[in-house]
């Protein structure tokens, strides 16, 4: 009993000392008790150093986190693909923008912080970048960065905004000063760099110098290449986009072949040259840009070319190890990714030509292209083009190759039952002559004979070839184009090296420079005028025909026409379906540096079977038939469903290199997305 009793006293002992001790306890915060304790207050965020590598020029010291996208942490911020992104911008971009895009960045991920507060980026710096480097993003098919989204991350002036390039625009002001000190103010607008560009880096001096000249160029595309790659052309005239009544359009066309390269860099210099030269007034060029519509694309074989430039060995453009850049003057890169050579893949129209050449009246324009071609295999490069020249009324054009130094003329094909080399020339030979001699002449060495290599030289002539009696080929692209369309075009042999050293890039630009403008400029030759009815309507698709010579042109949409011509005295007779024809006599003087103007009114007349039939040629089909039967679709929907294809166009090139490891993938980078 006395036992119970004590052990009871001992258990009240411990139930007192641990009340004692529970009332000595701070009181626990209970929100039901006003006053009972205080809340934790979480530390407000202050103004931190900033430690991230690639911000660390930056004209401020402090930033703070959050940043302005949410990021918590200095760590948060430097593991993610936005930082990743202005990382590697100088790199993918080819130093395009740089580091006005990555300081840009910076203002977003590392933003100033003063006082214990953000100041937020200007957005005018950030429209004014965008407008500067947003063609960088399109030329290797990203997307704008979300985190430089002008609207969303950056403020107004009257915001209290900063400019987050303060810093740099000192130090460039300085260091323009000094790069520029002593250089001629012609090169001042557009420094022209005398190295190889990627097709990347062609695109982003294309949309470059379209920006620097808005107001007279424009860049389009025609198409795409086998792999995908855009076939970029950019154009000049002073309304750009447009076709303006009388004023003839003109293209040039390099890269035909992807290993013959001098093409591809010439005519990149000539885009901003014209640029340059129009917007520090070089009246010359100017007036050769208010009057003519010219059309420039530097790579048809875009493929071809990266091949060549790469090096690669294998002939199916495998996934074979990169051999670094290396130049060859074999037949690396000449063909297509499908193994064709884009100069044989045209439609062989010369051969019909030639087999109609004893049939009366017979002519050598506007020859349909036969049914049968499309079941053979189109390149999409070829389409592409040939679509380009059916869409447009050119009146002139040059294409571009190398392994020769000679500008050759059509025919291309001989005219030689066994097709063996044999003068073969075109109704318009004379012509063709003095298109040839234009350039040649104007180009520093071509005409001389000293200046001879290749295997043109026992039949050229002062720096010129007939085609077919250099060596023939069916297919062409020059062919093609004469006898399918109004337009005149030659092929230049830019010399003999196909991919010569990055040295003599200047030295081939200061050799062609000149012959480039003079031959666009010979596209004002001969005569031009407007055809119309009665009413004052343009008149579409009049035939312009020309006594003694079997090659016609036709008047484009709106009635206008040119037809390239030597000096001399002409007949020249007008023929449409529905209106009787008309002639008139035409005197063009030696030394006349323009196209006559020569107009006609039609008057309206009963139906004449006879022009009307030879609208179409007999056994041929009708001229507006292009793939009638869905061929090229079919063709290239099968190539485009395999699964490397599929890759390409779903992703980019650079896209694996921003896939993080336990990170959602950065779907903003696409510009489809």
């Amino acid at each position: 009993m006395e036992h119970k009793s004590r052990k009871m006293s001992n258990m009240v002992l411990i139930l007192l000392q641990l009340l004692a001790l529970v009332s000595c306890s701070p009181p626990r915060c209970d929100p039901g008790f006003r006053g009972r304790c205080k809340p934790t207050l979480e530390e407000k965020p202050k103004c931190t150093d900033v430690v991230l590598s690639y911000c660390e020029d930056m004209a401020y010291t402090q930033t703070m986190f959050p940043n302005i996208i949410g990021h918590k942490t200095r760590e948060e911020a430097e593991s993610g693909t936005e930082y990743l992104l202005i990382s590697v911008i100088e790199s993918l971009l080819g130093g395009e923008c740089n580091p006005d895009l990555r300081m840009l960045g910076c203002s977003v991920l590392v933003p100033r912080c003063e006082k214990e507060k953000v100041l937020k980026p200007c957005r005018t710096t950030c429209e004014v970048v965008r407008k500067r480097c947003a063609h960088a993003f399109e030329g290797i098919d990203m997307a704008w960065p979300y985190f430089l989204d002008c609207d969303r991350f950056f403020v107004s002036d009257e915001e209290g905004c900063y400019d987050p390039l303060e810093g740099l625009r000192v130090q460039q002001k300085v260091q323009d000063d000094y790069s520029m000190e002593g250089l001629p103010v012609e090169e001042l607008s557009t420094v022209m760099q005398f190295t190889y560009h990627s097709n990347t880096e062609m695109i982003n001096t294309l949309k470059k110098t379209e920006a620097q000249c808005s107001d007279i160029a424009r860049t389009y595309s025609i198409g795409r290449s086998m792999e995908g790659r855009e076939l970029l052309v950019i154009e000049f005239s002073n309304n750009p986009g447009e076709h303006e009544l009388l004023e003839p359009e003109v293209k040039y066309i390099g890269n035909m072949h992807g290993n013959e390269v001098m093409g591809h860099q010439l005519l990149i210099y000539l885009a901003q040259y014209l640029c340059s030269e129009y917007l520090l007034g070089n009246k010359r060029i100017q007036t050769l840009i208010n009057t003519t519509r010219i059309h420039i694309l530097p790579s048809m074989n875009p493929d071809g070319y990266e091949v060549a430039v790469s090096g690669f060995q294998d002939s199916n453009y495998g996934d074979d190890v990169y051999e670094g850049r290396r130049y060859d003057t074999g037949n690396i890169g000449r063909t297509n990714a499908q193994n064709i050579d884009l100069n044989r893949n045209f439609p062989d129209l010369t051969s019909i030509a030639y087999s109609r050449r004893r049939n009366k009246g017979y002519r050598t324009d506007h020859i349909p292209i036969p049914d049968y071609y499309w079941f053979g295999k189109v390149a999409p490069e070829t389409y592409a083009v040939m679509k380009w020249i059916r869409s447009i009324p050119f009146a002139l054009s040059a294409n571009f190759h190398g392994g020769d130094l000679v500008v050759s003329y059509p025919y291309d094909l001989s005219k030689h039952p066994l097709e063996r080399n044999m003068f073969s020339p075109t109704p318009d030979d004379q012509v063709f002559k003095l298109l040839a001699k234009t350039y040649a002449n104007a180009h520093e060495t071509m005409s001389n004979e000293n200046a001879r290599c290749g295997s043109s030289s026992p039949n050229s002539q002062k720096g010129i070839i007939n085609g077919a009696h250099w060596y023939s080929l069916a297919g062409g692209m020059q062919d093609f184009n004469y006898l399918h369309t109004n337009c005149f075009e030659v092929t230049v042999e830019l010399g003999c090296d196909k991919f010569p050293a990055e040295e003599e890039l200047l030295t081939g630009w200061h050799e062609n420079q000149e012959a480039l403008i003079a031959y666009l400029e010979a596209v004002h030759r001969g005569i031009k005028g407007i055809v119309k009815d009665e009413d004052g309507n343009a008149i579409q698709g009049a035939r312009i025909s020309v006594r003694g010579i079997r090659h016609d042109v036709n008047t484009a949409a709106n009635g206008d026409y040119w037809r390239l011509l030597i000096p001399g005295v002409y007949i020249v007779t007008v023929t449409a379906p529905g209106y009787a024809k008309a002639i008139k006599k035409v005197h063009l003087p030696a030394r006349m540096n323009k196209a006559g103007r020569v107009d006609f009114v039609l008057q309206k007349a009963a139906l004449q079977p006879d022009v009307e039939n030879d609208h179409n040629i007999p056994l041929m089909g009708n001229y507006e038939r292009f793939d009638p039967y869905n061929q090229y679709e079919r063709y290239t929907l099968m190539a485009a469903s395999s699964p490397n294809r599929e890759e390409r166009a779903e992703k980019p090139w650079w896209w694996n290199y921003f896939i993080l490891p336990g990170a959602a993938s950065p779907t903003w980078l696409l510009r489809q997305y």
